[in-house]
């Protein structure tokens, strides 16, 4: 849950006044959500996806999304009110370092205040609502507290993905493909290499490959400049490979036949294997199986959560 100008717009508490305007969207042990306090999130929820309602153009996603973020408000209605039956306290202190740090990271004082007379708060009422904030974050680091992942675990899951941790030698290409059939007549198939051996005179007179590229090649990855990416062993077709793997970085190929035609390749980088020491493998395991475990520590916690109370979705109705 992070507090930072976005939040304050997004209102995800409004206070009391405000969330009884308005149909309600829905309903947890009778508190109302308001269909005003979903749409004044809902926007905001998105923009946290690098997206703008106006964007979504899918009826049915904007559906999906819409539900999302109703599921998100209800999930922290339900966390508030595990806040009071737990009768969690957040000091003034701890209320107002959090009130001024959100002050801060939006300009200052004049702006704090105009951005939350546009959001329809006044201090009082955003002061309030930081208190609950914090309460359901601390209700909500409470019920998902995860242990760290066992050693034995740990071991046997490196042990077991251990080669995928291990990086292999990788080379970076682009190339030109000039096409030929496998069965095209000698003539076809020496025209299209001396295609090719011009080409790469244009280039090694000073063109650009990645240019000559995107004009001349019949490949797909020609809009692209001949970009193929980085690439192991095995991948590519035999020929290309070898000779791929036997450039320096920066080096123009002599033209190389494969079942597609003929090519030239330009080598942009050259990865040697490389394996992860093992106590370094380790850590990234601990801190992986870690991460899991919080995961299904909070799917856990926020589905009991579900199951134990009253929660009506209207729109469903």
């Amino acid at each position: 849950m992070k507090l930072n100008a976005l939040l304050v717009l997004s209102a995800l508490w409004l206070p009391v006044a405000w969330c009884s305007n308005g149909p309600a969207v829905a309903r947890v042990n009778g508190e109302e959500i308001s269909q005003l306090r979903l749409e004044r999130y809902f926007a905001e929820y998105l923009e946290d996806q690098g997206r703008a309602v106006g964007s979504i153009r899918n009826p049915k996603a904007y559906e999906q999304l819409r539900r999302a973020a109703l599921d998100a408000l209800i999930d922290r209605e339900l966390l508030w009110q595990e806040a009071l039956r737990r009768g969690v306290v957040i000091s003034d202190e701890a209320v107002q370092d959090q009130v001024e740090q959100t002050r801060q990271a939006m300009g200052g004082a004049q702006v704090f205040v105009r951005r939350l007379e546009d959001a329809g708060f006044d201090e009082a009422g955003y002061i309030e609502y930081t208190r609950r904030e914090l309460a359901a974050r601390q209700v909500f680091n409470d019920l998902t507290k995860a242990g760290e992942p066992d050693e034995q675990e740990v071991r046997d899951f490196y042990a077991e993905h251990r080669a995928q941790m291990s990086r292999p030698e990788e080379v970076q290409a682009r190339h030109i493909l000039i096409k030929v059939a496998p069965a095209a007549d000698a003539s076809t198939v020496e025209a299209a290499r001396l295609r090719l051996v011009e080409l790469r005179a244009t280039i090694a007179a000073g063109a650009d490959f990645a240019t000559v590229a995107r004009s001349a090649s019949e490949d797909a990855s020609a809009s692209a400049g001949g970009d193929l990416g980085y690439f192991p062993r095995g991948r590519m077709l035999p020929q290309f490979e070898a000779a791929a793997f036997a450039l320096a970085p920066g080096a123009v190929s002599e033209p190389v036949r494969t079942a597609l035609g003929w090519h030239l390749i330009n080598l942009q980088n050259h990865l040697e294997a490389a394996d992860v020491p093992e106590e370094q493998g380790l850590d990234m395991v601990r801190a992986y199986l870690a991460r899991q475990k919080q995961v299904q520590a909070r799917l856990q916690a926020l589905a009991q959560l579900r199951s134990s109370n009253r929660i009506e979705r209207i729109d469903d109705e």
